[in-house]
């Protein structure tokens, strides 16, 4: 992908019969940025409000601008202590999604309404409702989009490398939060980070960012929405059996929503039946790879089964070891229909009956349409934010570059939960909370607990909420009330 080209105002060379050569270079166009007043009845509160939607410029050690970060920050103005109110640093995943998803769909003073029930969203005219349940009563919000997403860009003597990558990215959003609690007046105010999906693992090379100086910006907290920190568990790399632990779980509850197994069970008893066989007895009777024979295979067959609703025989054929995306398929293919991988809810109709792989998620393109409308009809329409280019939704960005800056030896796998566990070793304060579906095929819940039992990770001060919906939980309309009372309700836990 070129990178994007900043836009760059004419400047008229003077002109005595030559070009003049010593011209200075084209003057850059000032970030631009547009504030409006609002209110709004949040949490049950009347809250006054200002959204100031607009762009931050990043510079390098020599002044040099590089880059442009597009931002949306909601707060709150019938305040009178700031030091005791929140700010919450908001951004997705990808990478390369823009914050539209919780921007639009949980956080922010208005929302999208599409329906519940795992139905396509269809055509607009969409259904933008105000938020009641927006957590403005308790913090101020800072909706953040990384170079390559929205309208964040680079700019001037920037190069995309300056900012796709996994230290990079965190290094341009760190440098950004401190610009804005700078401009804003709030190094003395709680502040939580957090994001869904790639968002997660952002947001542990972020707080190693944040705090791994001795400038610290010490975080109260840090919110993880569909979290995948370590990649082992999303790798299915040969000889890699943890990936296989992981996805058993969602596989079960998956085939329990779908009337495949499970029945008369709740979801989260079959869940947390899973969880201890996939454990306790699939992960260890993997591991013995070619020595798993006779009657202690067929034990694990019959119980694979049991979870998963797939036959024995397919079972038996795929050696035990079932990718998710040939789950997908292979459950309901008796039926015709493919199931999703963001929220498992969703099925579709393939061209491609017999393929080995649903041939497009169901659940994605169930709800992409109306979050676009949305977003630009509230940045643009409503906050007066009307720049002449698109607002870059998602895959805006490419060649990220996934090694970590510590690593002195060839990275076979990403795992930067351990970010997490030293913040919380310096960092008392420091509290975490993981929201997962149980229908998300794109961090099983699973894989959230493994990486957030270990690495150093202090299980006393992490909170885990599930969720009957998928990767993008808040489209379901129960779980959003859920997600916005647990959260509004964890924030609160922090005041002191």
């Amino acid at each position: 992908m070129k990178k994007l080209l900043a836009v760059f105002t004419v400047i008229a060379l003077s002109f005595t019969g030559v070009a003049d050569d010593t011209a200075k270079a084209p003057a850059m166009d000032p970030p631009m940025v547009s504030t409006t007043e609002h209110s709004g009845t949040f949490g049950g509160k009347k809250i006054n409000y200002k959204a100031v939607a607009g762009e931050t410029q990043l510079k390098n050690k020599k002044g040099e601008v590089t880059g442009s970060i597009f931002s949306t920050s909601y707060i709150r103005t019938n305040v009178k202590d700031k030091t005791n109110r929140p700010v919450f640093f908001v951004y997705n995943g990808g990478p390369g999604s823009a914050s539209v998803w919780l921007h639009m769909g949980v956080f922010g003073p208005k929302r999208i309404n599409i329906p519940s029930d795992a139905r396509d969203d269809g055509a607009g005219p969409y259904d933008i409702i105000h938020n009641a349940g927006s957590i403005l009563d308790v913090t101020d919000l800072v909706f953040i989009d990384p170079v390559g997403t929205g309208f964040s860009r680079t700019l001037g003597k920037g190069e995309t490398k300056e900012f796709w990558g996994v230290g990079e990215d965190a290094k341009s959003i760190a440098k950004f939060i401190r610009i804005w609690l700078r401009e804003n007046g709030r190094w003395n105010s709680p502040k939580y980070i957090g994001g869904e999906s790639y968002g997660t693992t952002r947001s542990a090379a972020l707080i190693r960012e944040l705090e791994g100086r001795f400038d610290d910006v010490s975080i109260n907290g840090i919110i993880l929405i569909s979290t995948i920190l370590d990649f082992t568990v999303d790798s299915y790399d040969p000889g890699n059996e943890m990936v296989y632990m992981a996805y058993l779980p969602t596989m079960a509850t998956t085939a329990q929503y779908h009337g495949m197994a499970g029945a008369g069970i709740s979801v989260a008893d079959f869940a947390a039946e899973a969880r201890a066989w996939a454990i306790g007895e699939y992960a260890p009777a993997l591991l013995l790879g070619a020595d798993l024979k006779g009657a202690r295979r067929d034990a694990i067959r019959t119980k694979l089964s049991y979870f998963t609703g797939l036959s024995e025989s397919y079972l038996d054929e795929a050696n035990l070891r079932v990718h998710y995306q040939r789950f997908n398929k292979e459950l309901l293919r008796d039926k015709g229909l493919a199931i999703g991988r963001l929220d498992s809810r969703y099925t579709g109709k393939d061209f491609d009956r017999a393929g080995e792989t649903p041939d497009v998620d169901p659940s994605f393109y169930g709800i992409d349409g109306a979050y676009t409308a949305a977003i630009n009809s509230w940045l643009r329409e409503d906050l007066k934010f009307n720049p002449d280019r698109e607002y870059t939704i998602i895959g805006g960005v490419s060649d990220w570059n996934w090694e970590l800056p510590t690593n002195h030896w060839a990275q076979s796998y990403l795992n930067v939960a351990p970010y997490i566990g030293t913040a919380m070793r310096g960092n008392s304060d420091l509290r975490v909370f993981n929201a997962a579906g149980y229908y998300d095929f794109a961090t099983p819940f699973f894989g959230a607990e493994y990486s957030l039992n270990r690495n150093g990770i202090d299980p006393a001060r992490v909170t885990y909420k599930y969720y009957e919906a998928g990767h993008m939980m808040y489209i379901h309309h129960p779980s959003l009330d859920a997600l916005i009372t647990d959260i509004r309700t964890f924030i609160k836990a922090g005041e002191k």
